[in-house]
């Protein structure tokens, strides 16, 4: 019950209540090796999927896949559970185990069942779902970035799943550029000032974040 009580959809939830939940529930648990693919983008989404133990690796890429972004993610998380239900419930991105990983599934069925079963249960849901919602709404509705450095935190920041840690962008500048609608040159000397003060780390082809939180700084 405490390996449950980690995750929001759980929270809040009585002893007995847990009790009941664990005694009449069927989770399946899947073990995937180091380096192998948990879920691909575009996968049907029939469960959700809660990481108990290991490392993972998400991969995030726009519709043409032109860049990528990468993200290292540690137990517990969840695998986008958004995409469950609604007008296209696939996952948006791949999942890689990083390491021995160890998950638990709770298929579409289940949770469907657990809605009629436990209230909490279902207010967690409607939370994490309209809070996820909340937050993308209010992305347009932010100040705007008023230096060049701060148009390229932004973009860091909208492109990732989770809003701290060490990312890696897979992304050439001229794309970037584009992106922000301004000159290579200009995103070059902005991202050199950004590597001085250690908030970017430049390689060729790729642009490593070593914590994101300091750009919201």
């Amino acid at each position: 019950m405490a390996l449950l009580q980690q995750y929001s959809l759980f929270l809040g939830m009585s002893h007995s209540e847990l009790l009941q939940l664990v005694g009449n529930t069927r989770f399946d648990f899947r073990k995937f090796e180091q380096r192998k693919v948990v879920v691909r983008e575009g996968d049907t989404s029939t469960h959700l999927m809660f990481l108990v133990k290991g490392t993972v690796t998400v991969t995030s890429a726009p519709d043409d896949h032109s860049y990528e972004v990468l993200e290292h993610l540690s137990a517990p998380w969840m695998i986008e559970p958004e995409c469950l239900f609604g007008l296209h419930a696939r996952y948006t991105k791949t999942v890689l185990a990083e390491s021995d990983c160890q998950f638990l599934l709770l298929s579409k069925s289940e949770v469907l069942r657990l809605f009629d079963t436990f209230l909490t249960f279902r207010l967690n849901c409607l939370n994490l779902l309209s809070a996820t919602a909340q937050q993308r709404a209010h992305r347009f509705w932010r100040r705007a970035p008023q230096t060049l450095e701060e148009r390229i935190a932004r973009f860091f920041i909208d492109h990732c799943v989770y809003p701290a840690g060490t990312k890696e962008f897979r992304i050439l500048m001229t794309q970037l550029a584009e992106h922000l609608n301004d000159s290579r040159l200009d995103v070059s000397h902005s991202l050199n000032l950004m590597q001085q003060q250690g908030l970017v780390e430049l390689h060729r082809g790729r642009i490593i974040v070593p914590s994101l939180e300091r750009l919201f700084m």
